[in-house]
């Protein structure tokens, strides 16, 4: 119902009313009837009163039958005022959050790692002892990144008792796992607290020593610096990309720069067309930096031995 109709229908509601009260209180007056022991005039005026009341009551009945709006503003406010001064909290927060993102005061990201170790226990004592390890080193490695210069150090890591129950009965079976505790959500400096959850890897063999991980071929007419470094970074990506694609929960390689360097002063100046191929300094499991080093060889040569 529209405002001025609902405006238009108390006014002709209340004066119908009025008018029914004004009458039956000059008829309850002269007939000089008494309620609850009062004297007439009293009454009358009881039943004025009365009537006044009923006025009032029918047009606040009239106004929250046909006005949603005033049903929502009188029985819902308090509930809509609660959401509103928590989705301002929501949005001070994330205006923090984005204020920190431009300004460098994120120190710990969303499913960082704050510690990561391979465990491999046989009985529930010393799963307790490496669990409470683990998150004590977790916690001191999360403080130093979130303290202040005013911060004295204190427990500041949380994690549901569920996940280290589940945590527990996953790494009881005798078997190695790679466990790491990662902060749940991005964490500014001087924050209180960082909630974490613990993320469980049975370990596995990722490469062995000698294998071959990935090569490039680069021809004669690349022979320049620029180019030779260029293939040296996009080898370098395919190795971590097919040693992160077989399960290695390490996000950079070991290598020596000396020998990229080396490789490079090399190749400026050769004839022919190569392959740097890279390998597998030793063997690695899940949770190790996989050390490799890069060869060069000759295609011309490569095919040579392939066909005998």
């Amino acid at each position: 119902m529209t405002g001025w109709l609902l405006i238009f229908s108390l006014l002709v509601l209340g004066g119908i009313v009025s008018t029914l009260g004004d009458r039956l209180g000059s008829k309850v007056g002269k007939a000089r009837l008494s309620i609850f022991k009062l004297r007439p005039k009293s009454t009358a005026v009881l039943i004025t009163v009365f009537t006044g009341s009923l006025i009032s009551a029918i047009s606040f009945a009239f106004m929250v039958a046909f006005n949603s709006q005033l049903r929502v503003g009188l029985f819902q406010l308090e509930g809509i005022q609660s959401r509103i001064k928590e989705r301002e909290k929501e949005l001070k927060k994330l205006e923090k959050n984005i204020y920190a993102l431009r300004s460098g005061d994120v120190v710990i990201s969303s499913g960082q790692s704050l510690v990561t170790k391979t465990i491999r226990v046989a009985n529930n004592e010393d799963i307790k002892k490496e669990i409470e390890r683990l998150l004590q080193q977790a916690n001191f490695y999360a403080f130093n990144l979130a303290k202040t210069s005013q911060s004295q150090y204190r427990r500041i890591l949380l994690v549901r008792k569920d996940h280290i129950e589940k945590l527990k009965q996953i790494i009881g079976d005798n078997r190695t796992w790679v466990v790491s505790i990662r902060s749940a959500g991005n964490i500014l400096r001087g924050e209180k607290y960082v909630y974490a959850f613990p993320e469980v890897t049975l370990n596995k063999n990722i490469v062995k020593k000698g294998e071959v991980i990935s090569k490039m071929d680069i021809k004669a007419s690349e022979f320049d610096s620029e180019s030779i470094t260029n293939k040296i970074k996009i080898l370098l990506a395919s190795t971590l990309a097919e040693v992160k694609r077989r399960g290695s929960l390490s996000s950079e390689l070991k290598i020596n720069a000396n020998q990229i360097n080396d490789l490079a002063k090399n190749l400026i100046g050769r004839k022919g067309n190569f392959e740097i191929i890279s390998k597998a300094m030793k063997n690695s499991y899940s949770a190790d930096k996989v050390s490799i080093l890069l060869e060069l060889k000759s295609l011309e040569e490569s095919i040579k031995n392939n066909n005998q």
